[in-house]
């Protein structure tokens, strides 16, 4: 499937500011404000921008963080990893593979099983609630 390609004036017709800032131009939402950080609620958290299936509610956990945090993709292959060299520190920067959104970071300082704490921006998520 190829990329999801779109001008700058189609991202800023189809997202709202803070959305844009965040997924467009790298941006980062303050820690505890985004509406995912505490959300317990089952489901699919899918690219703001594209609506890929990226995270599940079933790999999220609390990391004290203020973001919402994974330790995996629902999909490997809709993440892509990124060396971020800003603000003086080295991070791995994860976009969205089709559309190549901004959604946060990934380090090695997660639970079991895979040991990563994918911190990820609300602002970047829309969350699929699972009908009960």
């Amino acid at each position: 499937m190829p990329k999801i390609e779109k001008t700058d004036a189609e991202w800023r017709a189809q997202l709202d500011e803070q959305q844009y800032y965040v997924t467009r131009q790298k941006g980062t939402e303050r820690a505890f404000t985004g509406k995912y950080w505490d959300c317990d609620q089952d489901g699919t958290y899918r690219c703001i921008c594209c609506g890929a299936p990226l995270f599940t509610s079933k790999t999220k956990f609390d990391s004290g963080c203020g973001w919402p945090s994974f330790y995996a993709p629902n999909d490997e292959s809709l993440i892509d990893e990124h060396m971020d060299k800003s603000f003086g520190m080295i991070r791995t920067e994860v976009t969205c593979h089709d559309c190549g959104a901004h959604l946060g970071h990934v380090f090695e300082d997660g639970p079991a099983p895979t040991g990563l704490r994918y911190c990820i921006n609300s602002a970047s998520l829309q969350l699929e609630a699972d009908e009960n």
